[in-house]
């Protein structure tokens, strides 16, 4: 094991910096995903309402 000890280092090293890009790129994706459409409809619904009431 003693000659192969580099070996077995790198692919550790590898493992946890593959496992840092993952983690970055799932918290980039997730913060720049666009909003469920449902939920914007429901949003336009509410400013429509709010709207027909403050022109009563």
């Amino acid at each position: 094991m003693r000659d192969n000890s580099n070996t077995f280092i790198y692919i550790i090293a590898a493992i946890i910096i593959l496992h840092f890009l993952v983690g970055f790129g799932y918290l980039i994706y997730k913060m720049t995903k666009k909003p469920a459409p449902q939920k914007e409809d429901e949003k336009e619904l509410k400013s429509a309402e709010n709207d027909k009431k403050a022109k009563k």
